[in-house]
């Protein structure tokens, strides 16, 4: 009986760091040529302006047995923003906006991923942009697969909270931008 249980001990000492191994968190990293980050925000002379700001870099922190992420962060590249109007894009960068020069990027943390389902979950998290950091809420859909899921992901930021100065046109733009985002990882 003594040899059993040198021999379960024995066992679980040559198992116990292959299965807390096993048990690792996988941080992924979020692939920039198929993730895409959107927006749109309300302009009187055309309705809806609508953009594009690409993501530079990023993680997912996935459990190893799948399922909904546990810490999200990513980097996008306020110096590259796309409105398909050069003069606009050139407006947005200046310092009356994002002040692409200064802040030329901005960086989105998560702070907490409250489940909603097996495939949506609320996230919370702090973005910086235009050296201003705020709390941030996005709704979350997964799609794919455990190995290959893609993320999109919906909020909604008031600009005004991050300091950017008023212009003339201030009065005929919205305040609250609507944003789109798409993940897919490496």
């Amino acid at each position: 009986m003594r040899a059993l249980r040198c021999a379960a001990l024995a066992a679980c000492c040559t198992l116990a760091p292959l299965v807390a191994g096993a048990q690792t968190a996988d941080q992924r990293a979020i692939d920039p040529a198929k993730s895409q980050a959107l927006f749109s925000i309300e302009h009187i002379f055309v309705t809806r302006v609508a953009g594009r700001v690409p993501i530079v870099s990023g993680t997912v922190t996935v459990p190893p047995e799948g399922g909904l992420p546990t810490g999200i962060s990513a980097v996008l590249d306020a110096t590259k923003i796309q409105t398909d109007e050069p003069d606009r894009d050139e407006s947005l960068e200046s310092p009356d906006y994002f002040d692409s020069k200064q802040f030329p990027t901005w960086t989105f943390t998560s702070t907490k991923i409250t489940p909603e389902s097996a495939s949506a979950f609320a996230l919370d998290g702090e973005l910086t942009m235009h050296g201003v950091t705020q709390p941030e809420h996005l709704e979350v859909t997964v799609r794919g697969d455990a190995a290959h899921p893609v993320y999109h992901a919906v909020g909604h930021i008031d600009r005004r909270a991050f300091g950017m100065k008023g212009t003339r046109l201030d009065p005929v733009i919205g305040t609250v931008a609507d944003v789109t985002l798409d993940i897919v990882l490496r």
